[in-house]
């Protein structure tokens, strides 16, 4: 039976979406690097431009209608992703690097101990397996101990996906994760433009991973930490939701066992076993220190 042209391009679409984002806004990066456009435009312009292609494609390919966020969940993210995702992490870079800087009394903190001389590529990808590893362990124990889970609920509150509530996230969580996943690699004395290429390569995955795209990643649900993986993560059912906790790659779900991608059917409802759950910012701020708001799965 032959397909529609638009049936085709779809097809090809939600194959091809993903790969050509990704590489086009990192060959983005370089480029901007090499014209010497300096550290911040080629790291925050195409995080911006993938943003923007996201975007795009939720409109012109969504994996579901219903998922279209309303005003006040935009209200939301968008104070999420100010607040907790861009204010916040530089607040902890600078109160790291005060404290380091003054109990040390040195301008040289960093241990030094970052193979640097690799070709980027290379560190990067070292940096997102070690990463991982630490993510994947801070998640798991986010979903797996009660005090932990109260915080993390924030972030699997939402009942929809799509791309800007990927940054919701209670600051206590963030912090966690900074420590976890950003400290260690600052303290070893990785460079800028490693860690640059790093952000860029996770902000877009990020998106990715919370889009309402008709995506196929194929192969790369073996590698990469997508959508039709971190969907099932969103899971409202238990059993499905405690799984796929890799941040940027699966590969340690695949090791440890808690990979899951089912054949034959696709994630039903998403969110929290309470429905009653506040989905506003001030009182997710609020909530996880109210006693017990939901169950841990």
């Amino acid at each position: 039976m032959y397909l529609s042209f638009r049936e085709s391009a779809t097809h090809y679409l939600s194959y091809s979406i993903y790969p050509i984002v990704i590489v086009g806004c990192i060959g983005i990066f370089f480029t901007l690097l090499n014209l010497s456009a300096g550290i911040y435009v080629s790291t925050y312009m195409p995080v911006f431009l993938g943003a923007f292609s996201v975007i795009a494609f939720e409109f012109l390919t969504p994996h579901k209608i219903d998922w279209k966020p309303k005003t006040s969940d935009v209200t939301a993210d968008a104070l999420f992703m100010l607040v907790v995702q861009v204010l916040l992490p530089r607040g902890l870079s600078f109160v790291v690097a005060y404290y380091v800087l003054t109990s040390l009394e040195s301008s040289s903190w960093t241990l030094g101990l970052w193979p640097d001389a690799w070709n980027i590529g290379l560190q990067v990808g070292l940096m997102v397996l070690f990463a991982d590893f630490f993510r994947y362990w801070l998640h798991r124990w986010m979903h797996e101990t009660r005090r932990l889970w109260k915080f993390h609920a924030v972030h699997h509150s939402p009942k929809k996906l799509y791309w800007l509530n990927v940054g919701r996230f209670h600051p206590i969580d963030k912090t966690l994760q900074f420590l976890f996943d950003a400290l260690p690699f600052i303290i070893l004395g990785v460079r800028e433009d490693v860690l640059a290429l790093y952000f860029v390569f996770y902000s877009i995955n990020g998106f990715f991973q919370h889009c309402n795209i008709e995506l196929q990643l194929g192969p790369l649900n073996y590698l990469i930490s997508g959508p039709q993986l971190h969907r099932w993560h969103h899971s409202r059912i238990s059993d499905e939701a405690n799984s796929n906790y890799g941040n940027n790659i699966i590969v340690w779900d695949l090791l440890f066992g808690t990979y899951f991608l089912p054949k034959s059917r696709h994630v039903e409802e998403l969110g929290l076993l309470n429905r009653s759950y506040p989905l506003d910012f001030v009182s997710q701020m609020q909530t996880p220190f109210s006693g017990d708001t939901d169950q841990t799965p």
